[in-house]
């Protein structure tokens, strides 16, 4: 009887935060850039811009490796339906903090997974709303300088001292505010055939 291996397993992420979140399934996987256009369009939705650019992520990978297992995952912060990406500078990071605090901001982060060979692809969406504390302009002067989080979208790391910016979280994937819905992602690495926790 012939053994077939698990496919490859492709990251198609760059982010530092999704590789370490990914890693925690102890699965063997690689990591490659996506080069995917983020730019929002016109009269899309939060929800709608995270989960159509999770899947536009991982196609692009599969596209070059059609026998691997893709994974392409987004974050948009959203905040009353206007979506608010990564700040990329100082400046932005404080506009987005000072128009976020003492409001609930719902962050949209969406997985897909792909296999175009089994022709395999599905979507899922993780929402989790966040409450900002009414921070100080000061408070919010000091935080950025201190951690610099102008790659992460909405301008905070909860898994870093941006925990002292919120004032609650409301969640049923905790990994899903990091960048990477784990508990969606299991469920479908196992719907393509990529057992998690083995046969």
């Amino acid at each position: 009887m012939t053994h077939t291996p698990p496919r490859q397993l492709i990251l198609a992420s760059t982010s530092v935060y999704r590789q370490q979140l990914l890693a925690r399934l102890r699965l063997p996987f690689t990591v490659l850039a996506s080069q995917v256009d983020e730019m929002p369009l016109g009269h899309e939705s939060p929800q709608q811009m995270a989960c159509r650019l999770a899947l536009a992520k991982a196609q692009a990978v599969a596209a070059l490796h059609p026998e691997a297992v893709v994974i392409g995952s987004d974050q948009v912060a959203d905040l009353d339906g206007v979506p608010l990406g990564k700040p990329g500078h100082h400046a932005r990071a404080v506009a987005q903090l000072q128009t976020m605090r003492g409001k609930t901001v719902v962050f949209q982060t969406a997985v897909a997974v792909v296999c175009l060979a089994t022709r395999f692809a599905q979507t899922d969406l993780a929402q989790v709303k966040v409450k900002f504390r009414n921070l100080s302009n000061a408070q919010i002067e000091a935080y950025l300088l201190a951690e610099v989080p102008y790659d992460c979208a909405g301008s905070a790391k909860s898994e870093g001292l941006g925990i002292a910016l919120l004032e609650r979280i409301d969640s049923d994937d905790p990994t899903a505010l990091i960048g990477l819905p784990l508990m969606r992602t299991c469920r479908l690495l196992e719907a393509a055939g990529l057992q998690v926790l083995g046969t």
